[in-house]
């Protein structure tokens, strides 16, 4: 419905009228909704932040060096990075950035043990103070014990920020969890 308005100077304006009659309405879930809200609002104010970075191991040069420089001025800013272990990729480009910033700022978890990471990895995890193994996943296979680090990285998080492909089905489940877990959730899309 469309009306029409008078301005300061008595010029008619187009106005657009919006019907509001269910917002007046409280269902039985607003509560829960309320909070949620409260919730995503007073994690976007912090002013530091424990930021979870996750997401594709292919990436092409260019993309590592953005993440890498994002991820810089996030721990400039006194937020923590938490991420996982990765020799190229994602985790690899996050855990170079916060290095650079502040090493004390960054924190790993690893899907299983150092001992079980290619070599490289291991040596990219020399000198950062605050590593999580995990020895109990030890018989995992390397995507499930993945999995379940993603959702570790995300409890331990108030933020998201997720770097995928609209084909990467295991990273589309960790910004599912993040979203149903309520936290504040950036996601780039890489292809």
């Amino acid at each position: 419905m469309t009306n029409a308005i008078l301005n300061l100077d008595g010029e008619k304006q187009p106005s657009i009228t919006v019907p509001v009659d269910d917002l007046d309405v409280v269902s039985s879930n607003s509560p829960d909704t309320i909070d949620e809200l409260a919730m995503e609002l007073a994690a976007i104010q912090q002013s530091a932040k424990r930021i979870a970075i996750i997401g594709s191991r292919n990436l092409p040069i260019t993309h590592q060096q953005m993440i890498e420089t994002l991820v810089t001025a996030l721990v400039m800013q006194g937020n923590t990075i938490i991420t996982s272990g990765g020799s190229s990729g994602t985790n690899a480009a996050a855990i170079r950035g916060a290095m650079k910033a502040n090493p004390d700022k960054l924190k790993v978890i690893l899907p299983q043990t150092i001992g079980q990471q290619p070599s490289d990895v291991q040596n990219q995890l020399i000198g950062i103070p605050n590593i999580v193994e995990h020895p109990d996943r030890a018989m995992m296979t390397l995507a499930d014990a993945s999995r379940v680090c993603n959702r570790e990285i995300i409890d331990d998080c108030n933020q998201l920020i997720c770097f995928l492909s609209h084909t990467s089905k295991t990273l589309h489940n960790a910004v599912q969890y993040a979203e149903e877990s309520h936290k504040v959730i950036t996601v780039f899309y890489l292809d």
